[in-house]
């Protein structure tokens, strides 16, 4: 496990924005984000899922957190560019976006991937990233230190057998976090993957359905590494992809 233990009040200048902040590592990572300082904005395709982690960080005193309720699927350019443009007005900074949300997919052989399929997940896993995160670079590259983190997988490092879609579509995560973290090695813009490795989560029970749920680390147990690529601590660290559980 990576080891990093956060300070009180570590976040507490930054604006973070969260994918997927509904459900599993992204809610648990905007919870975290906000224990420690950070002024968080959810984003997330289900109202009702942004609320509940809404009141959950109120209740435990963290700032007062945005919803942006988007679905990925549907969100076109022009969502973005609208989005970034918010964030710019409403806010004194950007400066983190954990790109969390992913859907699996079928895990089928590659010979058998639908267009449906294959079009769904390039969309949201590869197509939503780059094209929220090409809108916000312009607003992250104004705060002093600025982290974008990508989340990967070890099917994204070695492809495997019948994980197509999604295997592919994280090798094209690694691919956009590194030409990212390369353009801007001289701006304030730090880039990262983080492959969580089997935690427990929706998706891991969709793609493992016989496997013991209560075997595997929580989204709670790997949240130091996301906190650490989120601080200042991580100032020197781009172009990289840290394990959480390794």
């Amino acid at each position: 496990m990576f080891d990093f233990q956060p300070t009180s009040g570590l976040l507490a200048a930054k604006t973070i924005l969260v994918t997927g902040a509904g459900d599993g590592i992204g809610k648990e990572a905007a919870l975290q984000y906000a224990k420690y300082g950070a002024t968080v904005i959810l984003l997330g395709k289900t109202v009702s899922k942004l609320e509940a982690v809404y009141d959950m960080i109120v209740a435990q005193g963290g700032k007062e957190p945005a919803i942006v309720p988007l679905d990925l699927m549907g969100a076109t350019p022009q969502h973005y560019r609208d989005m970034a443009s918010t964030i710019e007005n409403q806010f004194p900074s950007l400066d983190g976006v954990l790109h969390n949300a992913s859907v699996l997919g079928h895990l089928e052989p590659f010979e058998q991937i639908s267009e449906d399929d294959w079009n769904k997940v390039m969309q949201v896993n590869v197509n939503s990233q780059f094209f929220m995160t090409q809108a916000l670079i312009p607003v992250l590259k104004k705060s002093p230190s600025a982290s974008i983190v990508f989340t990967t997988s070890s099917v994204g490092l070695k492809g495997r057998a019948y994980w197509g879609s999604y295997a592919i579509s994280k090798f094209a995560t690694q691919g956009m976090m590194e030409v990212i973290a390369d353009e801007n090695e001289n701006t304030p813009i730090r880039a990262n993957c983080i492959n969580p490795g089997g935690t427990r989560t929706n998706m891991r029970a969709q793609a493992f359905p016989a496997e013991d749920p209560n075997k595997l680390k929580t989204p709670a147990d790997i949240m130091p590494l996301y906190i650490y690529l989120m601080s200042d601590h991580s100032k020197h660290e781009t172009a990289k992809t840290f394990h959480a559980q390794q």
